[in-house]
């Protein structure tokens, strides 16, 4: 394979991405780097929101259920902004989807509402 084919392959027109700091390295050492480090932080802060979401759905005094949700809306906001850092840097990418497949998709779960008990719910 020559380099414009493999150029083309990585380059995806759909992306919506930044570009990654010029600092970063193109091969990675095995020192931590910036990535590393947000990275770290961000698995840290998807366990908490995951161990706090138990944690609230098992508290059984109302003080402690409404603390620990305090707490659990800070986390996620915390994770949300660390993902928007890490976007922001260039260390995350999205890829824009075809119109039809998403409409596809949601003719497909809109029919699904007939099968609720309550459809008018939703609605």
């Amino acid at each position: 394979m020559n380099q414009n084919q493999n150029q083309s392959q990585n380059q995806n027109p759909n992306a919506i991405k930044n570009p990654k700091p010029p600092y970063e390295p193109n091969v990675k050492g095995p020192e931590m780097n910036d990535r590393d480090r947000l990275n770290d932080i961000l698995a840290l802060e998807k366990y908490l929101t995951d161990s706090f979401n138990v944690s609230a759905r098992e508290a059984s005094h109302s003080n402690l259920h409404q603390d620990i949700m305090t707490i659990l809306n800070e986390t996620h906001q915390c994770q949300y902004e660390m993902y928007q850092l890490m976007f922001r840097k260039g260390h995350y990418k999205l890829e824009a989807e075809d119109q039809n497949k998403l409409d596809q998709t949601h003719k497909q779960f809109n029919n699904y509402s007939s099968q609720f008990p309550y459809p008018s719910a939703l609605q």
